[in-house]
């Protein structure tokens, strides 16, 4: 009787623990790097805690077990059987993985952060219950490159993590807001094809931080690292060598007395407006939105920044001339030619293999 007495206990202790199990609303999965990566995932993790925090909605992340379609898809379906709803997923290499997890849960929604779900043919097949969210990295790049010229830097680098569309595009906008404010005033730019380069990963490592102080060492005043967590290694070196960096994605100011400013992607404001609008019943599914200067999804942040010779209304002044239309920054390495050419801004020692993309 015992021995039954005790069966029946496990019994309930087991039920118990599995009506009792939490379930989470909200979920994002990580991609290349981690949480707390300083940048584009902590970002887009920052906004979506603030939302469900201040609405008293549950949440949480996962990491997958590595870089590939299955991991992201094995991530995502853990995340549904705990009890997800809405599923945030922040970079392009979730495409594959997000256009088979939409049809596979009809009714989850999914927003995917700069990329369109395809088949591996990279033809866009945004479900109805998918969002899609591009920003014009170009764009923050080309103000951060005009910014860094118009402060009196004329010695540039670019490190980017990978030669993923985002970070080719943010390189591209730096190349190409530097040249414009070198011309406006009239200043030779020192920007070599050595000195723009990728470190195949997004995370932090001592040999990113002897790459970039050779650089520093070699005559580079300030490079832009668009690398995720591995920007913290271009600080480390930065702060080394007595020289600056241009952090990305979010403000990363806090970090280092070295960064002069940081190209600003709204990635928080935009995980929570996606937010608000599936709990209003308004989840916008199919569509895919295209965030530039125009609706503020990109931008600097002057409060923290450590400009001591760019104004505030020439920040203003050059932002509105991205709005209105009236410069047209380019997206790729062909785009950069013609829009140097268009603008009698000169060549550039840079190559196109360097750039990649």
């Amino acid at each position: 009787m015992k021995k039954l007495s005790l069966f029946f206990l496990a019994v309930l202790f087991v039920f118990t623990l599995a009506g009792c199990r939490s379930t989470y609303e909200i979920a994002m999965i990580t991609d290349a790097g981690d949480i707390d990566d300083e940048s584009f995932n902590q970002g887009t993790w920052e906004g979506i805690k603030e939302y469900a925090e201040a609405n008293n909605k549950s949440y949480r992340y996962y990491r997958p077990s590595e870089i590939s379609d299955d991991a992201y898809i094995e991530a995502i379906n853990l995340a549904v059987r705990g009890g997800a709803k809405i599923i945030v997923t922040p970079g392009f290499l979730f495409e594959e993985a997000i256009y088979v997890a939409q049809d596979e849960h009809p009714d989850v929604m999914f927003v995917l952060i700069d990329g369109e779900p395809h088949a591996g043919d990279y033809v866009p097949s945004v479900g109805d219950n998918t969002l899609s969210i591009y920003f014009a990295e170009e764009e923050s790049g080309f103000l951060a490159g005009y910014a860094a010229v118009r402060e009196g830097f004329t010695n540039l680098g670019y490190m980017g993590g990978m030669p993923v569309p985002a970070v080719v595009r943010f390189g591209v906008g730096f190349i190409a807001g530097a040249y414009y404010a070198a011309n406006e005033m009239d200043v030779t730019l020192t920007f070599p094809d050595n000195r723009y380069a990728y470190l195949d990963s997004f995370d932090p490592d001592p040999d990113h931080v002897s790459q970039a102080s050779g650089w520093f060492q070699g005559g580079t005043e300030l490079i832009f690292a668009a690398a995720g967590g591995a920007g913290l290694s271009v600080m480390e070196a930065a702060e080394a060598r007595d020289a600056w960096m241009i952090g990305v994605d979010v403000d990363q100011s806090h970090h280092s007395d070295t960064v002069l400013t940081s190209a600003m992607k709204a990635l928080a404001v935009a995980a929570q407006d996606a937010l608000e609008m599936f709990y209003a019943d308004e989840f916008p599914g199919g569509e895919t939105w295209n965030l530039t200067a125009a609706e503020d999804g990109v931008g600097l942040p002057l409060e923290n920044s450590r400009f001591e010779t760019f104004t505030e209304a020439q920040y203003d002044a050059i932002f509105a001339q991205l709005v209105d239309g009236d410069i047209v920054v380019p997206k790729s390495y062909t785009e950069l030619i013609a829009f140097l050419s268009e603008h009698d801004l000169g060549t550039i020692d840079i190559q196109e293999s360097t750039v990649g993309g």
